[in-house]
């Protein structure tokens, strides 16, 4: 059982990896959006942000969905281990 745990912390943190990825590359309006690694970024994170996003109230510009992400994730980690 123990080695489930400690894989599913594993896929947590890479995807919190990923999301935190696909944070900073909103911060450069000037990236290459149709290279494949940042495409590849955007297909593994927007499944899990799309619903978020569509729960949170428009705020303008700002998007809450990845801190919402964070929250959970952090909360799931800390469970897990």
């Amino acid at each position: 059982m123990e080695i489930v745990r400690t894989l599913l912390y594993y896929v947590l943190m890479a995807f919190n990896l990923v999301l935190l990825a696909r944070v900073l590359l909103s911060w450069f309006p000037n990236i290459d959006r149709s290279s494949r690694w940042v495409q590849l970024v955007f297909e593994i994170t927007e499944p899990v942000l799309r619903p978020i996003r569509n729960l949170l109230p428009q705020t303008g510009m700002m998007d809450f969905s990845p801190l919402i992400v964070f929250l959970i994730l952090s909360v799931l980690m800390q469970f897990v281990r």
